[in-house]
């Protein structure tokens, strides 16, 4: 792979970062730019992350693979989580808090997590998400022919589908709300989704590393399209994958990956004139953004009052200098963050 590509891979996941900071944003806005944002930011992600799996063969490599995967992503979101936990808390006592039951039940909350943690956690589902979309993806290449990876991956997302619409339809209500009420640990039940779209970026990597200019506009005639549909009431599309809403058996495949060819097209082509190296500079500290956003503006909301530059600005700057405490003055602090090729001091 050629550094040019590592390049735009690295602003592209830079872009989405911010996307999605932004799209945590609690106040209201006149145009439903974060509802756009959802409809292609966390696909997105998976999908990235489909483009470079390997498929292994041995097992002694998928021991190795699955515990490199585990470093990789669970000693940070367990590292996070303990750091944001320890903060609430010692906030919580020191307002006098000293209810037993109300820490056993939100210990409980932490330890289903999903999309029944909530507030300072609202991201924690896409690790375990992706987590274990990656281990049930490593299975089926190594042990499925083609075929039957494609058929098992129809039948994943046709039951998404159906779960959906039982969430949506029948249990009724906010799109949180009613996907609370189906009990599952960790959002494992968002693996069906994220797995397809994961799978599209595995299967088709060879057309998402070199996007050509007819995808690219045929892609964006697309997105402008649904976008203009959207907003002007032809259409009224919504894509929450962490609340299981997927609106439509279609457009859940095609408005995403429209944008996702955009985006990919748009960047692959921009780097190759412009260093847009403050992107892969946020993609860099994208661990500590991800996790600390939500729970920044948790804080700073009590002393500051700010808009959506405001809180994007905190939800960057904030995380990115805890980032770089983390790794100067924590002893293995970039293996906590994700960077395995650090020096660890525990032995997995």
């Amino acid at each position: 792979m050629t550094q040019k590509r590592l390049t735009w891979v690295d602003v592209t996941k830079g872009f989405l970062m911010i996307l999605v900071v932004i799209g945590h944003y609690p106040g209201e806005l006149n145009f439903p730019f974060i509802k756009y944002i959802y409809w292609f930011h966390m696909p997105a992600f998976f999908l990235l992350s489909g483009i470079f799996f390997k498929e292994i063969k041995d097992d002694q490599n998928t021991k190795g693979t699955i515990k490199k995967r585990f470093m990789q992503l669970m000693v940070p979101y367990l590292f996070f989580l303990f750091i944001i936990t320890a903060v609430r808390y010692s906030m919580e006592l020191a307002l006098g808090n000293f209810e037993l039951s109300w820490y056993l039940q939100d210990l409980w909350k932490l330890v289903i997590a999903g999309r029944f943690a909530r507030g300072a956690y609202g991201v924690f589902w896409f690790i375990t998400t992706l987590f274990f979309t990656y281990l049930l993806f490593m299975w089926m290449t190594k042990y499925l022919s083609r075929i039957k990876q494609v058929m098992l991956l129809v039948i994943f997302y046709l039951v998404a589908h159906l779960e959906s619409i039982f969430a949506m339809h029948v249990i009724s209500g906010g799109p949180a709300e009613a996907a609370q009420s189906i009990p599952m640990l960790w959002n494992l039940d968002v693996v069906l989704m994220a797995i397809v779209y994961f799978s599209l970026g595995y299967y088709a990597k060879s057309i998402w590393m070199n996007i050509k200019l007819h995808w690219l506009l045929g892609a964006l005639l697309v997105v402008v399209g649904a976008v203009v549909s959207d907003y002007v009431g032809i259409i009224d599309y919504h894509l929450s994958m962490k609340f299981l809403r997927y609106d439509h058996l279609v457009l859940d495949l095609v408005i995403p990956i429209a944008f996702i060819i955009v985006i990919l097209g748009i960047f692959q082509r921009l780097t190759t004139i412009l260093p847009l190296e403050w992107l892969a500079k946020v993609e860099k500290h994208s661990i500590a953004i991800m996790y600390l956003h939500i729970f920044t503006d948790i804080i700073m909301n009590d002393y500051f009052q700010y808009g959506l530059i405001g809180f994007t600005t905190l939800g960057l700057a904030v995380p990115i200098l805890i980032s770089i405490v983390i790794q100067k003055i924590i002893p293995y602090g970039k293996f906590f963050l994700g960077d395995i090729r650090a020096k660890k001091p525990i032995h997995l």
